[in-house]
């Protein structure tokens, strides 16, 4: 894996395909490789660019607490070190709170903008579950359990998490990758907790497309007003069978839905 350095912390990423270049943001505790199922789709048109986010995967994890602004800085980092002036910037979850900021103070360097399972600012509902998961991961000692006992009932409808065999292949795939210590995890969920973005929704000027799964909970619709009302011309799409993790759920109509996107703007 390539790593360059950014700031005060080393990167590790991935690249994938040729084109136009396409950022792609991670979520909370998850490395570069969790838009394995993207790839396919995107790469035959897209320059892929995934990365660790600090705290995460290879790249370094100083000690926190971390904030959506560095970890958007981070992003803009590594896009010079890689030479890329401009690119389509997509965003889950975590990695749309930063894809947030990116778009707000680094305007021109945003092609489109893809957010997916985003918010605005965090609220009293998404406070609790990630204080749940905090206290979880400090009495298990250990990420990569908690996020499959505490984190994957919230990233999947029941039908979904009912189906053993597709969570038997998540959860294997999550021991797969390299863990990442809890004080890292802590130092990520402390950038979630203090993530407020409200007041700079309207220096957006890029298209942007808000994605929500209708049975999401820790960031449901109830986000999507605020942040259409913010960001001008933003566009919604919601994906009427899955729950917070859409891009695993349902990749296929998450990939179509998203290229369509991304091909109706072009750089």
């Amino acid at each position: 894996m390539p790593q360059v350095p950014v700031g005060d912390i080393t990167m590790n990423y991935e690249e994938q395909g040729e084109g136009e270049p396409l950022v792609l943001i991670p979520y909370t505790s998850a490395d570069n490789a969790y838009y394995a199922f993207q790839y396919g789709d995107y790469a035959p048109r897209y320059r892929c660019i995934s990365m660790d986010l600090r705290g995460a995967g290879l790249s370094d994890k100083p000690p926190g607490p971390y904030s959506t602004e560095q970890c958007a800085e981070d992003v803009v980092g590594l896009m010079d070190a890689l030479g890329v002036e401009r690119a389509h910037v997509a965003g889950m979850s975590l990695g749309a709170a930063i894809g947030l900021w990116i778009g707000a103070r680094h305007p021109d360097r945003v092609v489109s903008l893809a957010l997916h399972s985003g918010w605005h600012r965090t609220d009293a509902y998404l406070r609790a579950a990630l204080e749940t998961w905090r206290t979880i991961a400090q009495a298990l000692g250990s990420v990569p359990e908690t996020v499959i006992q505490a984190v994957l009932p919230w990233c999947f409808r029941p039908e979904t998490y009912a189906n053993t065999e597709f969570i038997d292949t998540v959860t294997g795939f999550i021991r797969s990758r390299p863990e990442q210590p809890v004080e890292a995890f802590l130092s990520q969920c402390d950038a979630v907790l203090a993530h407020d973005a409200s007041e700079v929704l309207g220096a957006i000027r890029a298209p942007t497309l808000l994605t929500f799964g209708r049975y999401d909970q820790v960031t449901s619709l109830r986000f999507a007003d605020p942040l259409l009302a913010g960001i001008g011309g933003a566009e919604l799409a919601v994906f009427e069978d899955c729950s917070h993790a859409g891009l695993h759920e349902n990749a296929p109509e998450f990939n179509r839905v998203t290229l369509d996107f991304m091909a109706r703007h072009p750089a």
